[in-house]
């Protein structure tokens, strides 16, 4: 999705890490519990869904911005989550994730591009997961850890934060607002945003 950051922002961000490394523990999604409108990553992304989204480096900058059309086919325990990507500079990806459903809030996940199994949990208006994710920067390949946090708005519009971490510390964050194409003759078509 997210697989190439400009080079200038790392470096510098690399060259103060030694002063960052002070770390600082995740939420427990538990303390959403009983919150409402309650999310269902299974219901919601169900059919299909468009969203908008951003990437900025650590500084705040915004290094990249993208459309993302997804087609959602869930079975009660299996999702699918088929991902099409449109970024400003006209770039296109796609990612597919496959969710299994463990009971007690838990799904287990898996994607064409993500490293590993992915653990991820939902209570009340949330969700989250963390998994791994090789990116492209200055031509060579980084493995971040990818932080997700999705929250449920009660309009239906789903906001996503993911902190993309190295040695345990930010160096770029990704924000995502998404909204279900309820209407079955909604476009599809993904228009890379005005840059």
């Amino acid at each position: 999705m997210y697989r190439k950051i400009r080079s200038h922002s790392l470096a510098l961000l690399l060259l103060a890490l030694p002063l960052l490394l002070a770390g600082c523990s995740s939420v427990d999604i538990e303390r959403y519990a009983g919150t409402t409108p309650e999310l269902d990553i299974g219901e919601y992304f169900e059919g299909r869904t468009r969203a908008w989204g951003m990437v900025q480096d650590y500084r705040g900058e915004v290094q990249r911005r993208f459309v993302v059309d997804i087609d959602g086919e869930h079975d009660g325990t299996t999702l699918v989550l088929d991902e099409h990507f449109v970024y400003d500079d006209g770039e296109t990806d796609r990612r597919v994730w496959t969710f299994e459903r463990q009971g007690d809030g838990r799904w287990v996940g898996s994607a064409n591009d993500v490293e590993g199994p992915v653990e991820a949990r939902q209570a009340g208006h949330a969700f989250t997961m963390t998994y791994r994710l090789p990116v492209e920067v200055s031509g060579r390949e980084i493995t971040f850890t990818m932080e997700d946090w999705m929250f449920l708005q009660p309009d239906g519009r789903l906001l996503n934060r993911t902190d993309m971490k190295k040695f345990g510390v930010t160096l770029a964050r990704i924000t995502i607002v998404f909204e279900r194409l309820d209407d079955a003759s909604g476009s599809l078509d993904a228009d890379a945003p005005d840059t």
